[in-house]
């Protein structure tokens, strides 16, 4: 099972939606970088179930305990373990589901690959798992920040049909956080809040994009031909659940313009590296960072779990009604949002640590 992501800066996640606990493993952390508790909270209470009528009233605290790693605030260079305990999990609540495949989840073709699989709420395979990737996330956001400046917002940019307009050159956290659907458009927050809980009403689910911006990014991250840099964001944004397009850049938007349209011109920086004057590229060319700001779009279907009956079968293949119960996302864009930041973060921080080989060799040279 995929489990592991990364080459240098590594993340192993572990649990279920229902188990005892979800927890992650980071290796390949420098040593010496300030960490504590506190830096790694602050993203899991953003992610964290029950924290707006928007989201599932799950009550998870997801409070966070690092058991490895650290010593005095410091990271040593060995892997650092991270645990989050499940405190609500209410694994009798998914019974009717036993022998039901639901539509659209993961629970026919998990146990059509593995001859076995946890139906309570989704085990592995259950949005529950990313709090693990966000603990994971807030360590590399940390060490991007303190070794070269890297800061990464995300933003709802669409739910439904109604569309955001959020800036990504100057959005920040702030204006993000300042509404529960967390768009940084205050007109468009309100008007995707109560769209939301309205299919909510409806016993429905709402899909849509979430945005993401890493600025101060450095030249040169990412490798040619297989390992570009937008083919791992892909790879990593693609892993979340619920995922199901990605763009960056100019995106699929791009194939309506020419060429010269399209290109990004070069000019000199106020700092002396070459800059463009537009950035249709997204921060990218060539699968390599070319320092600007790295720009993507992820799409996000519908929440599979919603309140209206609906048609499917059992395992025995016969046709039944599923009328779901639990507690779920009428939409999962707001909760998205740490969890894109979270693997842009880390795709960032494994490029960032394999570009310090390249430099120090080209040195020695």
């Amino acid at each position: 099972m995929g489990s592991t992501w990364g080459h240098t800066f590594r993340i192993s996640t572990f649990g279920e939606s229902h188990g005892g606990a979800i927890g992650v493993s980071v290796d390949g952390c420098p040593p010496r970088l300030a960490l504590s508790p506190e830096h790694i909270q602050v993203d899991l209470d953003r992610r964290r179930p029950g924290q707006s009528r928007l989201t599932t009233q799950r009550d998870e605290a997801d409070r966070v305990q690092i058991l490895s790693g650290t010593f005095e605030g410091r990271t040593l260079g060995t892997p650092i373990g991270m645990l989050i305990h499940n405190t609500d999990a209410r694994p009798e609540a998914y019974e009717h589901l036993r022998d039901v495949y639901r539509p659209s989840h993961a629970d026919y073709v998990t146990e059509a690959k593995y001859g076995i699989r946890n139906w309570q709420g989704g085990g592995r395979a259950s949005a529950r798992e990313t709090a693990a990737r966000v603990a994971g996330g807030a360590v590399a956001r940390r060490l991007l920040a303190t070794a070269c400046g890297i800061d990464v917002v995300a933003w709802v940019a669409q739910v439904h049909e109604i569309q955001a307009a959020t800036d990504s050159s100057t959005v920040n956290l702030e204006a993000v956080e300042a509404s529960p659907v967390r768009c940084g458009d205050p007109e468009a927050a309100e008007a995707m809040s109560a769209a939301i809980a309205e299919a909510r009403r409806r016993g429905d689910s709402l899909g849509g994009v979430v945005a993401c911006v890493a600025r101060h990014v450095p030249p040169g991250l990412g490798d040619p031909v297989f390992d570009k840099l937008e083919a791992d964001l892909a790879k990593a944004l693609l892993s979340l659940p619920a995922a199901k397009g990605f763009e960056i850049g100019s995106g699929f938007a791009g194939t309506t313009m020419t060429g010269i349209e399209h290109n990004d011109p070069f000019v000199p920086g106020p700092d002396g590296r070459l800059r463009t004057v537009s950035n249709h590229s997204g921060g990218v060319q060539g699968g390599i960072s070319n320092g600007e700001d790295i720009v993507v779009r992820v799409a996000f279907k519908p929440t599979a779990t919603i309140a209206s009956t609906q048609r499917t079968v059992d395992r025995s293949g016969q046709a039944v009604v599923l009328a779901a119960r639990g507690r779920h996302d009428p939409c999962v864009l707001p909760r998205a949002v740490p969890m894109v930041e979270a693997m842009v973060c880390l795709v960032l921080a494994d490029h960032w640590l394999r570009q310090q080989t390249v430099v120090v060799l080209g040195e020695e040279d």
